[in-house]
């Protein structure tokens, strides 16, 4: 019997979502389909979700998870960044909800060959997309020494970004970094004394590098740019995040989104032209129950954000 990764905060995104009636809902990042199908369950047989996954090997989980659900079910292999194009391709073009759960996959961090966690020894890959050409090992090799230590410092908010790197490229000298074993102790072997001994070295410099392999802020940048555009009024956008990132270019997004007119006040008339789009629904950051993080600790550093699409007339 197949297991499937855990949703995060269901409650909540059924919460924020609203999903009801003859609507249809984008979970942008699949996974394994545990949202798209907790929105199925509790809609009728009018309310549709189309599917968006980067990683092949996820969407065709999601496929068998999903199938009971037949027609109301549209998968598309693809970046929820290229939102309008998946729509476009699928004869869509207005949706009534966007969620994102901008988490790992439990089947990707607990697949040794895909290269996310350093607690199992695999290649060096970080991949979402496999059929794209950069791994993380290449990163490595590719980047200079300051574009990896901005890496490491703004990605991975490593404050021994240049330590690391010298230790990199001491160890390059003698063999290539292919292996997750052999960049966690490297980076063991770089931590700082006064280091929390709770967090392993490794965590921060590897979320560093995936994030980097996968280009994931600026696919949510664009994500959030061009989203309201496609959100019907009243429509709803459901974020999830799991550092702060992420969250704080969605809470920042959400502010600006709310504002209209931003010329001084010294300006008799408008001439900025700028619309409210945006309406935010959480005025502080939602986090899972105690009760969810006690059944799946990967809940813990959860944090959930929306908001809704306004009538520009």
């Amino acid at each position: 019997m197949t297991r499937y990764h855990v949703s995060v905060m269901p409650r909540e995104v059924l919460h924020y979502m609203e999903p009801q009636g003859k609507q249809l809902i984008v979970d942008g990042t699949l996974g394994d389909g545990g949202h798209a199908e907790l929105i199925l369950k509790h809609t009728g047989q009018d309310c549709r979700v189309l599917g968006i996954d980067r990683d092949a090997e996820i969407l065709e989980r999601a496929r068998k998870r999903l199938a009971p659900y037949g027609d109301r079910v549209i998968l598309a292999h693809g970046n929820y960044s290229e939102l309008g194009r998946i729509l476009s391709c699928n004869g869509l073009d207005t949706i009534d909800g966007l969620l994102l759960d901008l988490g790992m996959s439990s089947y990707q961090v607990d697949t040794p060959g895909r290269g996310f966690s350093f607690q199992r020894e695999g290649p060096l890959d970080m991949r979402m997309n496999r059929q794209e050409n950069v791994t993380a090992a290449d990163l490595l090799v590719q980047l200079s020494d300051r574009e990896l230590e901005r890496i490491f410092k703004v990605y991975g908010e490593e404050k021994n970004s240049k330590r690391i790197v010298r230790k990199i490229r001491d160890a390059q000298r003698n063999h290539p970094i292919t292996t997750t074993h052999q960049l966690e102790q490297l980076l063991s072997s770089a931590a700082h004394a006064s280091r929390k001994p709770s967090l392993n070295p490794a965590t921060q410099s590897f979320q560093a590098l995936r994030i980097a392999v996968n280009n994931e802020l600026e696919h949510l940048e664009a994500c959030l740019q061009d989203t309201p555009e496609y959100l019907r009024p009243g429509g709803r956008l459901v974020i999830i995040s799991f550092h702060s990132l992420e969250d704080r270019r969605v809470k920042e997004f959400f502010r600006k989104e709310e504002r209209a007119c931003i010329c001084p006040p010294r300006l008799p008339v408008c001439a900025c032209g700028r619309k409210q789009r945006l309406t935010v629904l959480t005025r502080r950051v939602v986090r899972p129950s105690s009760e969810e993080v006690a059944h799946n600790s990967r809940a813990a550093s959860a944090r959930l954000r929306a908001a809704e699409r306004v009538n520009v007339a």
